[in-house]
């Protein structure tokens, strides 16, 4: 599969799995729409890279309708009900890791439902059997492990390997596997075809809820069958800001979208006209800081924030912090938590419509806890909570947590319309911008935007250090003007695996589709 593709009439997809793309592929064939396809790949994505995602996390959509409408599906899990304080009092923070940190319901599958509402209001007629088809199949028959998944393992086996279900399903002997070894998770696909056959509702008030609030009492996590009983996904208005290139849409509370569209924003006031310059990424660092420590003191449970993220949005407190930024030098810096796996896909279709995903389960493989009768690998994104009462992000149950995931849509002056995405904790809005800057504002080709080096500032994985990352393929010259400035620079790999993998398809103003994912990931874009 290529990782670029261009010239389709009639729909493209982009995953960082091959599979996946390819399930998406197909449903396309088969005459249905983006959405329908989108599904069948949050399915298959989830059996085939469940070190990035599954449908034991939380995922959120941006949708374009041919309409011309942007809505956004909210899919967050809320903290189960015995998700107290006082059950953590002999801990200084919420373990990371095991049953403890499984203390939110799963709310991927509950978007799917709202997305396949939306897929056949918008004509979408194909059986969910068909939608999950490609996914059940490689769970039952196995699929090759791919490079990450296989890098991933074998780094965090020593820690994972005493938690409940994670060595019966992802190790081999207590190993890791090794690239293209078979993995093989019959529960999962056991019930994924109940899902099928029985409806998505299932996974929360049916015969599988039962099975998954069963396992979690018995392993001793916080959310209860009441908890996934009420679990719904909902529809909410995307953050927006229009710019000289276009309207830029993102997802509101409780995701970090606020931030990527604060620093496109912030960037477009700084005027830099040449890219790959130490202008374009000065530039893009110091705006980045800003975004961010407003992120940290709003992005939470839209209930609990203390102020609208629209406020942040708008022109005056725009100009003004753009204005505050130093040309020249390094602003201070103090980073906070940034870790976070997860998979970003979009897919467009002849009929207007386009949708950017974004689906994950936190760190690498969540909490690790495996549910042994479902096959469900539960998420960690509760650990985002504080212990400590005061904090914007306390925790207490039925509450939503913070989140990095954020996907982006960009409706453009010129008559395109962007899907684009990551993966990345906090360098995600990031990662976002230089892919907008370098390709709308630039107007370098999408495929090579994708592949040019990239750089992010915050905290790296499994490191309590922070600096600005930037992979070893920039040129000497501007490493050193960033030194320079003040910047504490690291320089890592030529293609860094915690420099996202990012991906991106556009609709053309002539009907044209396009798409494009990231060498750093195994897969890629295709198209009808």
């Amino acid at each position: 599969m290529d990782l670029h593709t261009a010239g389709h009439r009639r729909g493209v997809v982009c995953a960082p799995h091959t599979a996946a793309a390819e399930a998406g592929r197909a449903v396309l064939a088969e005459g249905g729409n983006a959405l329908e396809a989108m599904v069948a790949m949050a399915a298959s994505i989830a059996v085939v890279y469940p070190h990035m995602n599954g449908i034991g996390g939380d995922g959120f959509w941006l949708i374009r309708e041919p309409s011309g409408r942007v809505r956004a599906l909210m899919a967050a899990g809320r903290a189960g009900e015995h998700a107290r304080p006082e059950r953590y009092r002999e801990y200084d923070a919420i373990p990371p890791r095991g049953p403890l940190a499984a203390l939110t319901v799963p709310g991927a599958i509950s978007g799917w439902m709202l997305a396949l509402d939306v897929a056949k209001a918008l004509g979408g007629a194909l059986p969910l059997a068909e939608l999950l088809g490609h996914a059940i199949r490689q769970a039952g028959e196995g699929t090759p492990v791919a490079r990450s998944l296989a890098d991933l393992t074998a780094a965090v086996a020593d820690e994972l390997k005493n938690v409940p279900g994670f060595a019966p399903t992802f190790l081999n002997d207590g190993k890791a596997p090794a690239k293209g070894d078979l993995l093989r998770q019959a529960a999962l696909a056991a019930t994924l075809e109940q899902l099928a056959h029985a409806g998505l509702a299932d996974f929360y008030r049916g015969d599988v809820g039962r099975e998954v609030a069963a396992d979690l009492d018995r392993v001793g996590a916080p959310v209860t069958r009441a908890d996934l009983v009420r679990a719904q996904a909902t529809v909410a208005e995307p953050l927006s800001l229009t710019l000289d290139a276009g309207t830029l849409y993102n997802t509101p509370l409780p995701t970090q979208g606020l931030a990527s569209l604060m620093i496109l924003g912030l960037f477009e006031r700084l005027g830099v006209k040449d890219p790959e310059s130490f202008d374009h990424v000065h530039g893009l660092i110091e705006a980045a800081k800003r975004a961010l420590r407003v992120r940290d003191q709003v992005v939470a449970d839209p209930a609990q924030s203390p102020q609208p993220p629209d406020r942040y949005l708008t022109a005056a407190f725009l100009d003004a912090e753009a204005a505050a930024i130093d040309r020249r030098k390094a602003g201070q810096w103090h980073a906070t938590a940034g870790q976070g796996d997860t998979i970003w896909m979009g897919a467009a279709d002849a009929s207007g419509l386009v949708v950017s995903y974004i689906q994950s389960l936190y760190w690498e493989f969540g909490s690790g806890v495996v549910l042994p009768r479902t096959g469900v690998l539960m998420q960690n994104r509760g650990t985002s909570f504080s212990l400590d009462p005061r904090a914007l992000n306390a925790l207490q149950p039925g509450r939503l947590p913070p989140h990095t995931l954020n996907p982006a849509l960009a409706v453009l002056r010129d008559g395109r319309i962007m899907a684009y995405g990551t993966m990345g904790g906090d360098a995600q809005p990031q990662i976002q911008a230089a892919l907008f800057t370098r390709h709308i504002a630039f107007r370098q080709p999408l495929d090579q935007v994708l592949d040019r080096p990239r750089w992010f500032v915050g905290r790296t994985w499994g490191s309590a250090h922070s600096s600005v990352m930037l992979e070893g393929r920039f040129d000497g010259n501007l490493i050193d003007r960033l030194i320079s400035a003040g910047h504490e620079v690291t320089v890592g790999a030529a293609y860094g695996g915690t420099m996202g993998h990012a991906g991106a398809v556009v609709l053309h103003s002539d009907g044209a589709l396009e798409g494009a994912h990231d060498p750093r990931a195994d897969g890629g874009a295709a198209g009808l």
